[in-house]
């Protein structure tokens, strides 16, 4: 009888509870509960207090040692859960002013859930002992926000050199500039990252005022240090929607903001378009157009601004918006607008047409930064001096040009000026009949963008073999060149080192991993190794790793692509090439990975026609030699031999420094019967890869095509006429 007026009790106490929850509509009373009371004890404790204004808050974690807590009115009832074989082992205790007693259970039985205090998916509802709660699915918080990022230039360095007084002057940095320049525009720090910190904040008006007064600020404190080991920030600015956590956000927008901090200058200010929109005119700075930027791991391109200083010179405002010590980033150059010299000013339209679309098509190239239009077009009808141009918009080099126009002809001349010495480094005249004018306009854009990316990258590696102290990049074009030399074994060891060293710098260095795999794929493809898979496989695992870091990036598609056709998958293969044209329709070497797949696929004679069409592109493209041997190992496995040497010969006048050229000259010559010619050829390959062999050649799975595989034989037997060594 006992037992069960304390049952009575226990009921009422739930549904008390439950009642009172669910009549206040707080969630932070939202309770589960599952009572079974054996125990006068326990059922005492439990009860002792209800009454009809009662409260109740549950707090549980996991069983793994979980504790859970529940205000009774005033009684706290403690209980404690250690999970053994299953089973939870209860006590409670009872705090009643300042009594303690213990109470065990005998046969009690309870479970407890708690909403989040701000969380109304939780609606309670009781069914006899049992209080059950439904949920909804928890929503994510977020808002729109200004988030500013902040890191400090050089820290790396600066730690290296003084680690102590450099965290003691960013600390100090931190308190007298930062927090009170973030406190009195009403931000907040989410956090600190070490060499920086990011905050949030109501307006991007509010987070750009802010910035400005911090920089400010900062630079009034540093005055008196050494140049070289002095503090500066560089801060990035966007408006997004942001996921919000307790003590982090995330999103897109964070991922902006951090990626314009990086392209700022050392105490500089970087905005994107979106916050540059809502303060334009109301902070009491100007800004400069950048044009669109490429940012790492962004997919859309971002325009950005960056604040203008006042300095002591009456300087221009694009001068003023970095500090002339800086140097100008890699690849940087601005396209001026061509000159009309047709004489006929209808013509003007078209002339501006080619220069927006080089524009367009180098700002593809991987690492470039292409000044926008709009800032070049500024230029536009002016006299100028390049080196100004240069210091202007803190470009290294300068394109210009011109084209002319008559009724049957189309001509353009370009030339590729370095804007710090206005040394000419290249210039190059493109000349074509006038047929449909925007397929003629396409090509030579593509045509130039792809002999600029050329010369850029090269005069890129010849600035890098002069700095003292050469980064990932420095590292990275200078592999790239040496690859640009020649398929020798020494060239591609060469690169591989510059890439290894690259990639010791940072190891998620896109352009390394992209480099290590051409490496490889190079080695394999041009047989001058005689471990083919393992170099294909090491290729595919760059390639496949650049991807993750950039999921965007056309030449590793391509180089993925080459290697399915290297390892009997060209129909994947041919695919994943696709996908680089998708992402980058002037890439021409794709086309000519799709006629090699078609050669390994015994579909020799559609080879040609992809050659040709990576030649329309960028005929004097620095691997055009490859492309010609694959034509003539096209017309091997036809049986067309005359030709096949004939594409040979093209190969080896475009880079005599291509062994397996001599090999496939000296098969198609010994097929032909000229075999004096075709042992000196065999000879010049031996002499650029004395590791060659007929074995080499047979051996890996390219294809298993039957047609294939009976042309390989009869080359084979052109190679034993010329007197390659079998072995």
């Amino acid at each position: 009888m006992r037992t069960l007026s304390w049952m009575a009790f226990a009921l009422a106490t739930i549904l008390s509870i439950t009642s009172a929850t669910a009549q206040r509509h707080d969630p932070s009373y939202s309770v589960c509960l599952q009572a079974r009371f054996g125990s006068e004890e326990a059922a005492v404790t439990s009860t002792a207090a209800i009454h009809p204004g009662i409260s109740a808050r549950w707090k549980r974690r996991d069983a793994e040692g979980c504790a859970w807590s529940t205000h009774i009115g005033r009684k706290h009832i403690r209980h404690r859960a250690a999970s053994v074989g299953g089973k939870a082992d209860d006590q409670f205790r009872v705090r009643s002013g300042s009594s303690v007693r213990n109470l065990r259970r005998r046969s009690v039985t309870v479970i407890a859930r708690m909403a989040q205090w701000s969380d109304p998916s939780y609606n309670v509802l009781s069914v006899g002992f049992q209080v059950m709660v439904q949920e909804r699915p928890i929503r994510v918080e977020r808002r729109l926000s200004a988030i500013l990022a902040a890191d400090v230039a050089g820290y790396s360095r600066l730690m290296h050199d003084d680690e102590e007084a450099t965290h003691a002057k960013l600390t100090a940095l931190l308190t007298d500039a930062v927090d009170p320049a973030i406190a009195e525009h009403r931000g907040h720090i989410v956090k600190n990252t070490g060499d920086g910190f990011l905050a949030e904040f109501p307006s991007a008006v509010e987070a750009v005022r802010a910035a400005v007064q911090l920089q400010n600020r900062i630079k009034e404190l540093s005055s008196a240090e050494v140049e070289d080991r002095r503090i500066a920030l560089r801060v990035g600015i966007n408006i997004g929607d942001v996921i919000v956590e307790p003590h982090d956000i995330f999103g897109d927008g964070v991922n902006i903001a951090a990626r314009l901090e990086s392209i700022a200058e050392p105490g500089g200010i970087c905005i994107s378009s979106s916050a540059y929109d809502q303060v334009r005119g109301k902070v009491g700075v100007e800004f400069v157009d950048l044009g669109d930027q490429n940012l790492k791991n962004i997919v859309h391109s971002v325009r950005a601004y960056a604040v203008v200083w006042d300095g002591p010179t009456p300087a221009t405002p694009v001068e003023r918006a970095r500090p002339p010590s800086i140097s100008a980033p890699r690849l940087s150059i601005v396209v001026l607008p061509f000159a009309n010299v047709s004489g006929d000013p209808d013509q003007d339209y078209f002339v501006d047409s080619v220069t927006e679309s080089l524009t367009t098509d180098l700002s593809r190239m991987g690492g470039s930064f292409v000044i926008a239009r709009n800032s070049a077009f500024s230029y536009k009808g002016k006299a100028i001096d390049v080196r100004q141009v240069g210091r202007e918009l803190n470009v290294r080099y300068v394109l210009e040009g011109s084209v002319q126009r008559s009724s049957k002809r189309l001509r353009v001349n370009v030339r590729l000026i370095d804007a710090e010495s206005g040394q000419h480094l290249w210039a190059e005249r493109f000349e074509k009949p006038v047929a449909d004018l925007f397929d003629m306009q396409d090509e030579i854009v593509s045509r130039l963008a792809h002999t600029l990316d050329t010369q850029l990258i090269v005069v890129e590696a010849r600035r890098a073999e002069r700095s003292p102290n050469p980064d990932a990049m420095d590292l990275c074009f200078q592999g790239i060149a040496s690859l640009f030399k020649g398929s020798t074994p020494q060239h591609t060891t060469q690169a591989r080192g510059f890439f290894e060293r690259a990639l010791a710098i940072d190891p998620r260095c896109i352009a390394a991993l992209v480099g290590m795999a051409i490496v490889d794929l190079t080695m394999a493809g041009n047989l001058l190794t005689d471990d083919r898979t393992a170099r294909c496989s090491a290729a595919e695992t760059n390639a496949t790793k650049a991807l993750s870091l950039a999921p965007d990036h056309a030449v590793a598609h391509l180089i993925l692509g080459t290697v399915y056709v290297l390892t009997n998958r060209a129909t994947q293969g041919i695919a994943e090439c696709k996908r680089a044209l998708t992402l980058n329709p002037n890439l021409a070497d794709a086309h000519a990975a799709i006629g090699l797949a078609k050669y390994y696929m015994g579909r020799a004679a559609e080879t040609e026609s992809h050659i040709q069409e990576a030649l329309r592109l960028s005929p004097r493209d620095v691997f055009a030699y490859r492309w010609m041997l694959i034509v003539g190992a096209a017309k091997l496995q036809l049986g067309t031999d005359a030709d096949a040497a004939g594409w040979m010969r093209r190969s080896i006048e475009a880079n005599r420094n291509f062994p397996l050229a001599h090999f496939w000259f000296a098969a198609a010559l010994g097929l032909l019967g000229a075999l004096d010619e075709a042992q000196i050829a065999a000879k010049v390959g031996l002499a650029l890869d004395p590791g060659f062999t007929i074995r080499r050649l047979r051996s890996g799975a390219s294809s298993d095509n039957p047609t294939y595989l009976a042309g390989r034989e009869r080359f084979c037997e052109g190679l034993r006429l010329a007197g390659v060594p079998e072995e």
